[in-house]
Order: C-alpha cells, then sequence, then structure tokens
C-alpha cells in the first residue's frame, strides 16, 4: 500500500473508534477526551507494536505523518481560549477572581519547578532534567474547564464555589498559555547549552532579551492576523466564508511560526500567536459569539484527531525509567499542592468565604487539552531545536515530557471529576446521592 493509503486508512480507523469511545466512556462517566486517550495508547506504536512487532516502524511513521493534524489543532485550541479573553468579560469578574486565578496558576509553576529541581538536585541529574522541570512547571498551570463542567451540569451543582469556580476556570488557561511561553522559552536556551547547540550560552540577552523578543513579535503578529480577520468579516458575510476566513487566520499563525524558526531561527510561540488572533477577533467583533460558533461545529473531529494522536505518542519505554516514572509522580503532587493552595492563599488575599476557602482548590484538579497541547508543542520544538540534524538528548526530553503530561492527564482525568465532585458536595453546593434518593 502507499503512504497516502495507509495514513487516509488510519485517519477513518481513528475516526470510527474514537465515536465508538465516546458511547463506551460514558459507561464509566468520564470525560470523552480521556476515551480518546486510550485508544491512542491502545491503538499506538508501542502498545499494538509490541503485540505485533511488525507494525510498529509502520505505525510510528504514520504518527511522525500526522503531525500536521496536531499543529492545526494546537491553533484552534489556543484560538478557542483568545476567543474567551473579552476585556468586558475580564472587568466583570472582579479584582477577587483575578487574583485567585493568578495565584493558583503560579504558585502551580513555583511548587513544580522547586519540588523538581530539589529532587534533581539531590539525585545529580539537575542540569540535564532543567528543561524539563522548567516545561513540566509552566504545563501545570492548565485547568481543564471542560471536565469541571461537566461535572457541574451533571450534579446541576449550585452555591459560591461554583459560582467562582466557572469564571477562575475560564480565565486560568489564557494565564497559563502566557506563563507557558515565558518558561518555555528559557528552557529551550537550557536544551540548547545542554545539547551543545549554537545559541545555548547562557547571558541576558539569550535567557531574557532573546525570549523576551519572542514572546513580544508572536503577540503582535498574532494581533495583526487578528485584526485582519475583524476587517474581512465585513466583507464576508455567508457563515461559510466567515469560517473559511477563521481556518485560514489559524493557519497562518501556525505557519509564519514555523517560517519564522525556519529562516531566522526564532521560536515564536503558535500558541501564543493564535491565543492573540482569538483575543483581538473577539474584541473587536460584537457579533464574535456567533461567528465562532462556525468554528466549534468545524473542529470537534481534528480535536478527536489530536487526542488520539498525542496518545499514540506515550513512549512507555520511556515510563519504564524509575526516574522519569519519579517526576511524573512529583509533578501531580507537586501540582496538585500549587492548585490547592494557590486558591486558598488567593481566598485569603481576597477574603473570600472560608467554604470557598476550604474547597475550590480540590475543583482545580482536572487537566487535559490545553495541557496535552502545550506538552505537544514543547515536544516538538524541541525537536526540531536541531535545525534538521537528530539530536539524541533533544529527542528523549520531548519524549518525557509528552509521556509525564499525557500520564498525568489520565490520572488527572479519572480521578479529577470525582475530586471535583465530593468537594462541591462537602461544599454543600451538591444534593447527596442518599437524600436524593428519599426525594
Amino acid at each position: 500500500m502507499s503512504d497516502t493509503t495507509i495514513i487516509l486508512l488510519s485517519l477513518s480507523i481513528a475516526l470510527i473508534v474514537g465515536l465508538i469511545s465516546n458511547r463506551l466512556i460514558r459507561f464509566v462517566h468520564l470525560p470523552n477526551v480521556t476515551g480518546y486517550l486510550i485508544v491512542g495508547i491502545l491503538f499506538g506504536p508501542f502498545v499494538l507494536g509490541l503485540i505485533n512487532p511488525s507494525l510498529k516502524n509502520t505505525l510510528s511513521n504514520v504518527v511522525v505523518s500526522l503531525g500536521i493534524i496536531v499543529d492545526i489543532a494546537l491553533g484552534f485550541i489556543a484560538f478557542s481560549i483568545g476567543s474567551e479573553f473579552k476585556l468586558k468579560t475580564i472587568k466583570k469578574l472582579g479584582k477577587g477572581v483575578i487574583t485567585i486565578t493568578l495565584m493558583q496558576s503560579c504558585l502551580a509553576l513555583v511548587f513544580v519547578d522547586i519540588i523538581l529541581t530539589v529532587v534533581t538536585l539531590i539525585t545529580g541529574n539537575f542540569n540535564e532534567y532543567l528543561p524539563i522541570i522548567l516545561t513540566l512547571g509552566a504545563v501545570a498551570t492548565a485547568t481543564a474547564p471542560a471536565a469541571t463542567l461537566m461535572v457541574i451540569k451533571q450534579y446541576k451543582a449550585k452555591g459560591p464555589v461554583t459560582e467562582i469556580l466557572l469564571p477562575v476556570v475560564a480565565f486560568d488557561d489564557a494565564v497559563g498559555l502566557i506563563l507557558f511561553s515565558i518558561s518555555f522559552s528559557i528552557a529551550q536556551i537550557f536544551a540548547k547549552q545542554y545539547a551543545g547547540l549554537e545559541g545555548g550560552g547562557i547571558s541576558i540577552i539569550n535567557i531574557l532579551l532573546i525570549p523576551l523578543f519572542e514572546i513580544v513579535l508572536s503577540l503582535v503578529i498574532g494581533f495583526i492576523i487578528g485584526f485582519i480577520l475583524s476587517i474581512a468579516m465585513k466583507f464576508f458575510k455567508s457563515r461559510a466564508n466567515r469560517l473559511i476566513c477563521m481556518i485560514a487566520a489559524v493557519f497562518l499563525g501556525v505557519a509564519l511560526c514555523n517560517l519564522f524558526s525556519n529562516l531566522f531561527g526564532l521560536e515564536l510561540s503558535s500558541l501564543l500567536v493564535c491565543m492573540m488572533i482569538g483575543a483581538v477577533f473577539c474584541n473587536l467583533r460584537e457579533d464574535s459569539l456567533m461567528i465562532l460558533d462556525g468554528i466549534e461545529r468545524w473542529t470537534p473531529a481534528v480535536f478527536m484527531l489530536f487526542f488520539i494522536i498525542s496518545g499514540a505518542e506515550i513512549d512507555f519505554t520511556v515510563m519504564a525509567n524509575p526516574i522519569v516514572l519519579g517526576i511524573c509522580g512529583l509533578y501531580i503532587l507537586s501540582r496538585s499542592l500549587g492548585k490547592y493552595f494557590g486558591a486558598r492563599w488567593g481566598c485569603v488575599i481576597t477574603k473570600t468565604d472560608d467554604n470557598i476557602k476550604k474547597y475550590l482548590g480540590f475543583t482545580l484538579l482536572p487537566q487535559a487539552g490545553v495541557a496535552i497541547g502545550m506538552a505537544r508543542s514543547a515536544s516538538s520544538t524541541f525537536r526540531n531545536l536541531g535545525n534538521g540534524v537528530s539530536n539524541d538528548y533533544l529527542i528523549k526530553i520531548g519524549g518525557i515530557i509528552t509521556a509525564v503530561v499525557l500520564s498525568a492527564t489520565l490520572i488527572y482525568e479519572l480521578f479529577g471529576p470525582i475530586i471535583t465532585k465530593i468537594a462541591l458536595t462537602k461544599a454543600g453546593e451538591i444534593e447527596p446521592e442518599i437524600k436524593k434518593a428519599k426525594n
């Protein structure tokens, strides 16, 4: 069979099995993303390849060739986050919600960075694992709004904890993307240094000025594309044409990032570019919500494939390493502590109700799409730092980041919604099951 036939066949099988997993996963009351990841793992080269070794190379090549789908999906994930970043909405949130959001995001990053730094200093792996530490700390900021909303809707939760939880998870991913862009830019410098690549010298220019320039340039490019997109909507009125405009804008944002990397060696953030496109567009267009509805009808298949491909990339040979397994466990523990105490201390600063202070942190544990997007973006960028030359160290750290985040996501998606339900029940915002049965 030709490569095109194999790829098309793989895509069709992935979509069909993904749809089936949608039905099956409902029986255990878990989010769809969990089902997609499991499908990817089971049909990926590192599991199916164990059953039939002759398939491993073929499946690995298919996963690599589908990288363009991952890039596109990441662009739309960031675009949708940016579209929630309306200035009017942020003003309505109030200082309390913004303070709590910033505290829990920042402390998740700080806790992961500090705990992993201490452990790697003790074990003597600090220099080797520093890019991983900085990247995982940044990924830790993200929260999964879908899993949280699922619990709230399913159990009809109502009360002060629920009221503050909804805006916090909505605003959280935007803050997380900004923190990720800053932290990951620095991580790339240390990765280059350890890998012995050009541009890995430790200096103010490399550590501060170049990352800052890349972040600002990403925002400027995103702003320009978002501005042009908002103007284009005046000339294209039909739903189909407006959908094409939005797709073109996201594609252009992702493409320009790759172009700047190839031509000038600048590692612009496609996540930040696409988030800015969405943010500018939604603030310049009063009818943005109605227009954005079109994109939500188009992206489900892309997102399904994104999660399945991400699951297929989990290399269990990497997770067999005790150090990597330890990093995964420490990441889950430190992120959970950071989210809990960050939310709690944010509530103390803003003098929020005691009930919110006690239980809000527990509801912020679920993690999924955005975190996976950050991990996939980081892994891809690390692999490409060698400018086309394969580098074992860069491939290794990219694989570790993907494996740790995807493994942690599975655990968070399995137990996060359960913990959220328990916290909201304890807070008195979900009616206990026994009481319901009596009614």
